[in-house]
């Protein structure tokens, strides 16, 4: 709280346990309640980095997140805009806040709309809970401006696919290079465009879910917007990567018992070395996904081996060239 401009008065709470959590929303719910009835602002700040720490004791044991959004929330408790009074947030203040990540931080407009749409989550969860309808109004407010001013806006959707010579290219780099490595990136590379498996689903394959006869395999914990746990899903394997899968040495129950990061690495540096310029693991995916179409798959077809649940979400892995659309 500030008197003439001079901070007088602050407070913070941090919780190692859920059940504090619950009852220090459930105290700060009677304190805001007692304060909006009156017409007043309750005495003690409410900081965005309470109402942070809040979302976070909620959702533990509920909602599941990525690595990612956990990385975000963590700093953005620890940025400047956490310290602020909640109360009296206004639309300015979290302009400036996504102004400074572009400009001091080298942020992109995608990373810095990820902190707005974090910062929105909390704040609906203050004004549910707690009342407090300013922050969301002024998150909300923020948001409009700064995707005018192109401060932040979504990613791009990448349409990278192999170019002429480079599958060629790193298949000559693997091959050289597994002779003194422990991770067999030629044929998790193969595996990759002949399955449209993420790196991290073919670091989770387990023998005992691969079914060689029906030429089928079954993932956990499979991407899905809503569904982070339990996402158990069968996809189909063709022969040429059932061949790959059936000439790995079974030393673990994963068929590659590898760090997906690793392997990312190790992607990473195979592109850096021969010149590939902005070429990811990932963009093996929108390969695979686009040379099934080519092939002459129909949608429901290629859907079993991605496992997109509509046209909408597989489409963007689709990129195909005209040069390879046959004639009928």
């Amino acid at each position: 709280m500030k008197n003439k401009g001079v901070i007088v008065h602050t407070e913070a709470q941090t919780f190692s346990k859920r059940a504090l959590a619950q009852a220090w929303l459930k105290r700060r719910e009677a304190e805001l309640e007692a304060a909006r009835s009156s017409g007043q602002l309750a005495v003690a700040p409410l900081t965005v980095g309470e109402i942070l720490q809040a979302y976070v004791e909620q959702s533990t044991g509920i909602t599941e997140w990525g690595r990612s959004k956990k990385a975000d929330i963590a700093r953005l408790q620890t940025a400047g805009l956490a310290q602020k009074d909640a109360r009296l947030l206004t639309a300015a203040d979290l302009i400036e806040h996504a102004k400074r990540r572009r400009l001091n931080d080298g942020a992109g407009p995608a990373t810095v709309l990820n902190d707005i749409v974090w910062l929105r989550q909390a704040f609906l969860m203050a004004a549910t809970l707690l009342h407090i309808q300013q922050p969301l109004l002024a998150v909300d407010a923020a948001k409009v401006e700064l995707m005018r001013s192109r401060v932040i806006a979504k990613a791009q959707k990448r349409k990278r696919r192999l170019a002429t010579g480079e599958e060629e290219r790193l298949i000559d780099y693997f091959s050289s290079r597994d002779r003194r490595s422990q991770i067999p990136m030629l044929d998790i590379m193969l595996f990759a465009l002949l399955t449209a498996r993420r790196q991290e689903e073919i670091c989770r394959l387990r023998w005992e879910d691969v079914d060689e006869e029906k030429g089928t395999g079954w993932i956990d914990d499979v991407k899905h917007p809503t569904q982070k746990r339990g996402n158990r899903r069968e996809f189909r394997i063709l022969r040429p990567a059932m061949e790959i899968i059936m000439r790995q040495p079974r030393v673990a129950a994963e068929v590659f018992p590898y760090q997906s990061r690793s392997v990312g690495a190790a992607f990473t540096r195979a592109c850096r070395f021969l010149d590939l310029p902005d070429l990811h693991f990932h963009d093996l995916r929108h390969e695979a996904t686009s040379r099934l179409f080519e092939k002459g798959y129909s949608i429901q077809e290629v859907a079993q081996f991605t496992l997109h649940d509509s046209w909408s979400t597989l489409k963007i892995y689709t990129h195909l060239r005209p040069d390879a659309i046959p004639e009928r």
